[in-house]
């Protein structure tokens, strides 16, 4: 099977060759080390050294000093030099004590248009090869964006006391990705295969904000995303970091394919849970990454991804349970789980 044949196969959880398996994307202080103990000298040797089937292509939004189309809308104060770590959800932000609708036009909106780089997303796509699996890095986090505009804690208080304010300022924020990602998706037309869309709804033991919340307030435009994306033809995998075990059925019934990650030591979300509850839909994760690839040794990690195969004999994407690869994972512990899932 190729990698996109695998992917696919997962996903509709038919039977695989061996399961399908993503590295996730690895944080610049751990790409050094990485590339020394594999010998490789950039990302895409390093994915075809450990044979990873899913491609994840990058928005070129040029946003400097960011770069980066998951930090699009600054809300916060932006500081000289600053970096994607300066967007917090604990900040003061834009919108903070306002309860007024009629103020949304306030902010200084982007265009989206002036900062996507069309013609470096038809090639980033296009220069891989049509046997990966090809994934667009789209965040879209218009839930996170929201909390971050107002600042969390004032969001959420929005939510309750003025749900009109943060409905406008939710639909303007969805709005705002929904033009955004229409140009990438018509720049990349034919050639992806899925996207990555999210929020980080829960926390390490359970939602942050009632589901009937979620499912009033924030859900209309997760659902607008996933439409989109998928009148493109496009595969959606749907991240939330945390427990998140009472929504993962209204992430399918929205539509979405891949429910990312199966954070593994969050209440609920093991994968012995989740083999149980769930006999359709896909997820991606399960490889602990605040323990076990952290302080595991390779044995260990082999261990555990024999686990997983049993629990999940397809239907799950084996990755580790967190997106970014950080500098306290061993490299050597990512070697044992690629091993391990092709033993």
């Amino acid at each position: 099977m190729t990698s996109k044949e695998r992917v696919l196969a997962t996903l509709n959880r038919k039977d695989v060759d061996y399961p399908a398996s993503w590295l996730g994307l690895p944080v610049p202080a751990a790409i050094p080390n990485l590339y020394r103990y594999f010998k490789v000298n950039s990302i895409p040797e390093l994915k075809r050294n450990i044979n990873d089937d899913i491609w994840p292509i990058e928005v070129p939004y040029n946003n400097a000093p960011f770069n980066d189309v998951g930090c699009a809308l600054q809300f916060a104060e932006l500081t000289e030099g600053g970096t994607q770590d300066e967007r917090t959800l604990t900040a003061p932000g834009f919108f903070r004590g306002k309860t007024d609708p009629s103020e949304i036009d306030s902010f200084n909106w982007p265009n989206p248009s002036d900062y996507l780089d069309i013609e470096k997303a038809k090639q980033s796509v296009e220069e891989v090869s049509d046997e990966y699996f090809k994934m667009g890095i789209m965040w879209s986090a218009h839930f996170q964006d929201t909390c971050s505009a107002f600042g969390m804690e004032d969001a959420l208080t929005t939510m309750m006391m003025y749900p009109d304010m943060f409905q406008a300022v939710i639909n303007r924020i969805t709005d705002f990705y929904l033009e955004l990602n229409g140009l990438f998706y018509e720049a990349t037309k034919g050639k992806l295969d899925a996207v990555l869309i999210g929020n980080d709804f829960g926390s390490q033991t359970a939602l942050m904000v009632d589901p009937d919340m979620l499912r009033s307030y924030v859900f209309p435009g997760t659902k607008k995303l996933i439409d989109q994306a998928k009148s493109y033809g496009l595969k959606v995998v749907h991240h939330s970091c945390g427990s998140i075990f009472p929504i993962i059925q209204d992430l399918y019934d929205m539509g979405v394919d891949i429910v990312h990650p199966i954070q593994a030591l969050a209440s609920d979300m093991s994968a012995e849970h989740l083999s149980k509850e769930f006999k359709k839909g896909a997820f991606c994760g399960a490889v602990d990454a605040q323990e076990l690839l952290v302080n595991g040794t390779p044995e260990d990690i082999k261990k555990r991804i024999l686990e997983l195969k049993k629990l999940f004999p397809t239907g799950l994407i084996i990755s580790p349970s967190h997106e970014a690869i950080l500098p306290d994972i061993a490299p050597e512990n990512i070697e044992a789980l690629f091993q391990a899932v092709k033993q």
